[in-house]
């Protein structure tokens, strides 16, 4: 009678779904043929779900660039945007060529090998790449997706993770040197922090290291762009006009604009992490969403407490602070942690802005002190507040009895701000070297977008003349 049960159920399911059913209908077994077709359901809807997820992260590239676009000066918002969109070139091409194999490839510790150059042997496998026939696969826990699903989802972090560095030197930098430090950059030092925190057997992580929690990039992303940034500011030097003549913001509305994009994009870069479609996707997207509130509200208090006036750059600066914090940890603790991890991060990131500027220090853009501080500040409360009862393949924190993790999460950010500070510092020198770092000072003083692209955000009707003013000012 069961038999004859489930061959009823399953000629009706053929009837709706087509040869994939009816594929399985031909098996003698009809309890493997409906094991075969719910496992076939399954990689479907998980690819979809990445495969979303991957356009999700795109998405904030673009909305970096509007977010990074809004603070700087009608002359240089062409050229401070395409530091963005370049990314989506040059890394979307070179991931392809040669950055995931560095990244994931079977390696050492640090850094994978060559064996999927040009993505050579990378194809539509799903469980045999993950389960054991090559033992020394990319990772362990992605069985439902395809592995060129895992690699072109990996690639969306690729390339939005050096863009990040943009901001702390913008209008003063010549295109030409940043498009070969970025190529530079992706291709040596992200695929040595993927790997080490992403990849089986890399040095920091879950899967064969020492078990430092990083769910979707605290560190790969966040520490690494962050620390460079700081680097990149101090070797290229202040803008001319810094800090005699005020840079306010030119357009808010661009600014809340990409706060926005950047916001919706963030649950592919969070939920898209646990690499399914399911409940663990749903714990880093309440977690996500959850931070990302907490710290903007806590932004807009600090602000009316403090300056007296709340203001639309803060609460998009607050909310953007939030997502950072919450990243290392956004799989791995509880809705009520991501309060305190979102309120905790946006507050470190207020008072380091702050410090920033009565040091007068030229990070134009608040890099460091938004993902560098955010980055390290969202580990270490990853170390904190991390329990295994949200997910048993993490680790618990200090609040659950385990102060090893957190003494775990500051040897990872140690060993990732010193990669990145040094191999950020090589590469700008051996550029200067050659090509240059800056712009001609008039240039500078006029503005970067017609002498680096021959064209203006504007027209020449529109006055640079702005009242606005950012919230550390």
């Amino acid at each position: 009678m069961l038999n004859k049960i489930l061959m009823t159920g399953l000629a009706a399911l053929a009837l709706l779904n087509g040869p994939l059913i009816s594929s399985a209908l031909a098996a003698d077994d009809p309890i493997k043929a409906a094991t075969d077709a719910a496992a076939a359901a399954q990689v479907s809807g998980d690819t979809a779900f990445m495969l979303i997820s991957a356009a999700l992260v795109l998405l904030m590239t673009p909305g970096l660039a509007f977010f990074y676009g809004g603070f700087v000066r009608t002359r240089n918002v062409l050229n401070t945007m395409m530091m963005s969109f370049i990314l989506m070139g040059i890394v979307g091409t070179s991931w392809i060529l040669w950055g995931y194999s560095l990244a994931f490839a079977p390696g050492n510790s640090f850094i994978g090998g060559l064996q999927w150059l040009f993505l050579n042997g990378v194809g539509l496998e799903t469980t045999d790449y993950l389960k054991g026939t090559q033992p020394d696969a990319v990772v362990s826990y992605a069985a439902t997706i395809p592995h060129q699903t895992f690699m072109i989802y990996q690639a969306m972090f690729a390339i939005i993770t050096p863009a990040l560095i943009s901001g702390a030197i913008v209008e003063r930098i010549s295109f030409k040197a940043y498009f070969w430090f970025i190529v530079l950059w992706s291709s040596i030092l992200y695929p040595i922090f993927a790997h080490m925190v992403w990849a089986k057997g890399g040095f920091l992580g879950l899967y064969g290291g020492i078990g430092a929690l990083d769910f979707a990039g605290g560190t790969v992303v966040h520490i690494s762009s962050g620390v460079s940034a700081l680097v990149a500011a101090w070797v290229i030097g202040p803008r001319k006009t810094y800090p005699n003549q005020p840079a306010a913001p030119h357009n808010v509305p661009f600014i809340l604009l990409g706060a926005g994009l950047l916001w919706f994009g963030w649950f592919g870069f969070n939920a898209g992490s646990a690499l399914a479609s399911g409940s663990l996707a749903t714990v880093a997207f309440v977690a996500t969403n959850t931070s990302a509130a907490a710290a903007a509200l806590m932004w807009v208090i600090l602000e009316w407490v403090l300056r007296g006036k709340p203001t639309a750059v803060g609460i998009a600066t607050g909310a953007v602070a939030g997502l950072v914090g919450i990243t290392p940890a956004a799989g791995f603790v509880t809705p009520v942690s991501a309060i305190l991890i979102g309120a905790i991060t946006a507050t470190a990131c207020f008072f380091a802005i702050s410090l920033k500027a009565r040091l007068q220090f030229d990070d134009s853009l608040d890099t460091f002190p938004v993902h560098g501080i955010g980055g390290i500040t969202g580990a270490i409360l990853t170390g904190i507040f991390a329990t295994k009862l949200v997910n048993s393949a993490g680790g618990d924190g200090l609040f659950y009895g385990n102060p090893g993790q957190l003494v775990t999460q500051l040897i990872a950010i140690v060993i990732t701000v010193i990669i990145a500070g040094a191999g950020t510092f090589v590469i700008l020198k051996a550029l200067d070297a050659t090509i240059g770092l800056r712009v001609h000072p008039d240039v500078e003083l006029q503005g970067v977008d017609i002498s680096e692209h021959g064209e203006e955000g504007y027209g020449e009707e529109l006055s640079p003349g702005f009242s606005l003013t950012r919230s550390e000012s």
